[in-house]
């Protein structure tokens, strides 16, 4: 082969790679100069576990969350994500990225809405708030009504759900945050115990253990219980004190809901050991009640969040309702284990 046949093979193979190389460097620029359009699709597939949902939500196509997701890992010259099957997992460094990048995109959503909240204060907007159900019975109401009165114009939305339940929905945003009681804290979830409760057994007025001047564990074996479901973390509890304390016991019937329980206990179909939140000043003329902190823990109800999140004014101005200046300090953004 000549040197005239080289050179004219040579030509388009060179024009080419010049082509390619102007392509790519329009994309290094353009997705180089939308660095919060890579954070967005970053957190977006983070938070939804999928490219395809992030595409979704973010309204683009696939191909270019893909593009915005390589520019950033190219220009931060490490990989954020390690894809396996259909799963995404994050590399160390996208969880160290994912915990800078979340609250800032999460502020930056809602810029517009904060500084409307600020300037005129907290006259719209929307608040939901994860709890269960004794947590919405006994320890919300008066919170609920103050904020309402402080706050008329916000739709304020309490969502009915068991801990596991609860847990999902703050980790989908779909909550602004959570209160009630845990015994596990999750390593992305924060904490903050603010109320504590001591274990009371309830009884008939006319039950033997009402008339006994101190009462043992093993006193109640005879007795059948009346208690929440086995999937609810109360009954655990009491399987495992008892189990513990290799002390024999007995249920008698499962039923949800304290209210239902403390009356079939006055109806004299069994005892129960329940959380003092649920016990009023009405009950104890209808029920004995004894406090067995000796052999159960206290629980703890309060507030949870997941780590990181960006709290509205709504929800900011409510937490300061339950605990003035908790989110100040933010001790509870450490994982640990509730007294419950």
């Amino acid at each position: 082969m000549n040197r005239t046949s080289q050179v004219r093979r040579a030509g388009p193979r060179k024009a080419l790679a010049k082509g390619r190389e102007v392509v790519e460097a329009a994309e290094r620029y353009y997705y180089k100069g939308n660095r919060h359009k890579q954070l967005r699709a970053f957190v977006s597939i983070v938070k939804l576990g999928t490219l395809t949902r992030a595409a979704e939500a973010l309204f683009l196509s696939q191909p270019t969350v893909t593009l915005q997701l390589q520019a950033l890992e190219r220009e931060l010259g490490v990989p954020l994500l390690e894809r396996r099957r259909r799963r995404i997992n994050l590399t160390d460094a996208g969880e160290a990225l994912y915990e800078l990048a979340r609250p800032l995109i999460e502020g930056w959503d809602n810029l517009d809405r904060d500084f409307q909240a600020r300037v005129k204060g907290l006259t719209a907007g929307r608040l939901t708030i994860a709890a269960g159900a004794s947590t919405i019975q006994y320890l919300l109401p008066e919170l609920v009504r103050r904020y309402r009165e402080a706050f008329p114009a916000v739709h304020l939305q309490l969502a009915n759900v068991t801990g596991r339940d609860g847990l999902a929905l703050l980790r989908a945003d779909e909550a602004d945050f959570a209160v009630g009681s845990m015994l596990d804290v999750p390593d992305d979830i924060a904490w903050a115990p603010l109320r504590h409760y001591d274990p009371l057994l309830i009884t008939p007025l006319d039950h033997p253990l009402a008339h006994k001047t101190e009462v043992a564990l093993e006193d109640l074996s005879p007795y059948g219980l009346i208690l929440p479901p086995q999937r609810l973390s109360t009954y655990r509890l009491v399987d495992l004190v008892f189990q513990q304390r290799q002390v024999p016991y007995q249920v008698a019937i499962e039923v949800g809901g304290w209210e239902v329980i403390k009356e079939y206990v006055a109806s004299g179909l069994g005892i129960s050991i329940v959380t003092g939140i649920c016990i009023t000043g009405a009950d104890h003329a209808r029920l004995a009640v004894r406090n067995m902190k000796r052999f159960f823990p206290q629980r703890s109800y309060g507030v949870v969040m997941r780590k990181g999140k960006f709290l509205s004014p709504e929800a900011r101005a409510f937490v300061d309702l339950i605990k003035p200046g908790l989110l100040t300090h933010r001790e509870h953004d450490e994982p640990g284990h509730s007294g419950r």
